[in-house]
This record gives structure tokens, sequence and C-alpha cells, in this order.
């Protein structure tokens, strides 16, 4: 997070010095959505910021040792632009911004911003005091210790919050909350049953990720294994039911007289070509399934799991794949290539015997995943064997369970969708304004004339009848 700050708030810098060096001033309307974008990166830098010194010291004195010299001088500059930001912000409110201020906030910033830079680049040449800690195996490769086996006590009781998908989901359950209040004070309804929808899938995503499940994911290959199918099976299709972007469409508005707005970023992603291609059947077919063979039967698997942003990248991977898949198949957002009914059906039944094969090998008692890491873990507890057999039956159950609901969900859906296009149907019969009927009886009135002219001579059922008396 502190990287996506990072770049926010110098990049947003860097387009304004830009701007203003080309003699392109920005418009009066964009400055109180950079002033924003700007705080909130600014403090995504400073709560990191806190966070990052507290590992890095691991105990010592602020001020005893040339690392706590230079978390200081970070904190000056991040000082110091915090203040040039706010003073900019009070002038423009008073209505006394003018030009000469932009630019010397610009100036500010850029000195402050390089300060900040510059001390974070000599930090790397200086080893912090946490370096100087012992530790063992299990810390450098996890970060914390596991001397209790994962019984179902520990893994609902022993919580370590994961920072990066609990900022994530209260961001989209904030985002979300606040769409759906947008859409009330207009008068509009938005169903309880979506945002019941969004809200569980994000609580499903942080329950696996923080607490004992997500913290005995990296040394128990099982445990693992149900936060994998936790993230690729359940939490997706919770999320897909919310219908987020039908959500923000509806709860925002496009207006031509202002600048570009979130109305307008989402229709342009929409139209995308990289989302269509992304959403391509067989590319999310292809991303869905073979991820399992391809992270796990390659040594990919073995390799991540020695870094931890590795292992966070995977679940990110696990969670977006499941949300491909299933926005295709159930997903209230209406994709850049949807699929018929029936194509949905068969999407789902071919993907169902590739989990229920990829579970099945993990149960055979094949070589053993990850072999080598999860003996340099050497934990008392460990089984290896009966964790990857664990972790076949939860891909093989976990699988195909998610999947059989999907298909009920399907045919409601499926159900639902007939009897609104026949209720359609039927009131613009009632109006007038669908002539099917009137021009299949006059086709059929036209083929049986164009038949009578074509037999001129050809008896009359009652002449057939005389005949055969």
């Amino acid at each position: 997070y502190q990287a996506l700050g990072t770049h926010a708030t110098f990049g947003l810098a860097a387009v304004a010095a830009i701007r203003v060096a080309s003699g392109r001033l920005i418009a009066p309307a964009l400055l109180p959505r950079m002033a924003l974008f700007g705080a909130v990166s600014l403090g995504v830098i400073v709560a990191s910021d806190v966070l990052l010194a507290c590992f890095k010291l691991a105990g010592t004195d602020l001020f005893g040792s040339v690392t706590g010299w230079q978390i200081v001088a970070r904190g000056v500059a991040l000082m110091l632009l915090c203040v040039a930001l706010g003073v900019a912000w009070l002038r423009w409110r008073r209505g006394g911004f003018t030009e000469r201020h932009l630019t010397r906030l610009l100036a500010g910033t850029t000195v402050a911003s390089a300060a900040w830079v510059g001390v974070t680049a000599a930090m790397t040449r200086v080893p912090p005091p946490n370096y100087f800690v012992p530790t063992t195996i299990s810390q450098v490769f996890l970060g914390f210790e596991v001397p209790d086996a994962p019984t179902a006590a520990v893994l609902f009781t022993h919580w370590r919050l994961n920072l990066q998908f609990l900022v994530l989901a209260v961001a989209a359950v904030t985002a979300y909350l606040v769409a759906v209040a947008a859409l009330r004070r207009r008068g509009d309804r938005w169903p309880l049953g979506r945002t019941i929808a969004w809200v569980s899938g994000w609580a499903v995503v942080v329950f696996v990720t923080s607490s004992g499940f997500g913290k005995y994911s990296a040394p128990d290959f099982g445990i693992h294994m149900i936060v994998h199918m936790s993230l690729n099976m359940l939490a997706p299709i919770l999320l897909v039911m919310g219908g987020i972007v039908t959500l923000m469409l509806r709860a925002t508005r496009a207006d031509s007289k202002q600048p570009a707005g979130v109305h307008e970023w989402i229709t342009w992603a929409l139209h995308w070509r990289f989302l269509r291609f992304i959403y391509n059947p067989l590319i999310v077919f292809a991303l869905f399934v073979g991820s399992y063979y391809g992270l796990y039967f390659t040594g990919i698997f073995g390799e991540y799991m020695r870094f931890h942003w590795a292992h966070q990248l995977m679940n990110v991977h696990f969670l977006i794949a499941g949300y491909l898949f299933y926005g295709l198949v159930i997903g209230v957002d209406r994709p850049p290539r949807p699929l018929p009914h029936i194509g949905k059906l068969g999407f789902v039944l071919a993907a169902m015997p590739f989990h229920a094969f990829f579970g099945v090998i993990l149960m055979s008692g094949g070589p053993i995943i990850a072999e080598n890491f999860y003996q340099s873990l050497d934990l008392p507890w460990a089984d290896l064997r009966a964790s990857q057999y664990l972790g076949g039956g939860v891909a093989w159950a976990g699988g195909e369970i998610p999947l059989v609901m999907v298909i009920i969900a399907l045919g409601v859906q499926w159900s639902r969708q007939d009897a609104k296009d026949a209720r359609r149907k039927d009131r613009h019969l009632d109006a007038g304004l669908d002539d099917e009927f009137d021009d299949y009886n006059r086709m059929l009135a036209q083929l049986t004339a164009r038949q009578a002219r074509t037999q001129p001579n050809s008896p009359t059922p009652r002449q057939t009848q005389k005949a055969n008396r």
C-alpha cells in the first residue's frame, strides 16, 4: 500500500507540474478532487511508514541507530509535504489561490518529495536493527511462529490481521454502502439481497485471510487449500451477486459540464479492449481451471511460498479468477461477452471434472507438493502426507459443491428470465406493439393460398369422402 500511495502522490504532483510547465492550467473543478486524492494517498504513506518503522526498529531507540534518524528525516519530509498541501487547501477555500500559489505549491512538493525519495534510497544501503535480531526459519519465511498444531480452536481463535485484504474489504464495502445510500436519497431502490451478498463476500475474504486459517495457510497445505477454495469459489459467488458495476452506474451520473468522474471511468473500462479480452470465455476458463495445474504441479507453488508478497499475489489471483468465472455465469453485472443460459450451464459442467481430477491426484499419494519448503520449516506437528490428502479432499468437495450450488442458482435465474420475457411479450401484445402472432397467422394464410393456386384440381375433403363411399 505504501508503493501505491507513493506512486499516487508523486504521480499527481508530476502531472500537475507538467501541465503548469506546458502552460495548461488545471481546471478549478479538478482541484478538490486532486486535494482529496493527495490527502488519501498521504494518509496511506504515513500509516505504512509508522508500521514499517516499528518493524525495522525492532524495539530499539528511535535515535539510537542510523535507521532511526533516517526514519525521522522521512517523517520531516512528509510533514513538510502535508503542510504545503494544507496551506494550499486553505488558500483555495478562501478564494485566494492563484497561479503563483500553484507554482509555489508544486515547487515545495517537488523538494519534499525528492527529499523523501532520497532518504528512502539511502535506507536501502544501511541494514536496520531488525536484521540483527535472532530469528528462526519460520520467522524468516512466514514472519511469525506457529508452535501450535492447527486444531479447530486454534484456527478460529488465533487471528493475525491481513492488512492488504482487510483494507481492501473495508474500502469495497464502504464504497458499496455509500452508493446504496446515494440511490436511496434519490428515491431509488436497491435489492437488499445484493447488499448482503456483497458484504458477506468480503466478510469471507477477511475471515479466511486474517483468522487462523490465513495464519496457517502458509505452513500447512491442507489449510492453504481451504483458503484457496474459499477465495476462488465461495467469496466470488457472493461478490458477483452484489452487482457492484450496476450499482455504481446507477448511483453516479454523467455530467458533460464537469470533468470525467466515476460514471465516465466505469463506462470507459467497460469498453476497454483488455477487459473484453480477459472476459473471453476461453481465457476465463483457462485461468479458472488451469491455475490449479499450472501452480501446484510445476514447482511454482514451492517457490512462491518462500515470499510473503508472492503468497499474497496467489490469493489475489484466486479471487480475481473466481470473480471472472462466476461473473460470466451468475453475475448481476452484464459482462462484455455474455453467454446464453445454455452456454453458462455448459461452462459450469465443463469445469467440474477438472476440479475432481485435481483433488484425486492430490489424494492418490503422489509426490509431496512444495516438500522442500515444508521440510525447511521443520514444524513438530507437521504431517505432510496427511496435509496433502486433506488438501485433495478439500479441492474435490470444495470444487464440486459450490459448482452444484451455482447450477441451481443458474436454473433459478434462467426460469426468472423466461418469466420476465413472457411478461414483457404479453405487455407488448396487449399494447399492440408486438405483431409476431399476426405475422405468423398471415404467413400461414399465404402458404394456404399458394398451395391452393398450385393445386387447383385437387379434390376437396368432402369430394374425397364421397368417392370412398
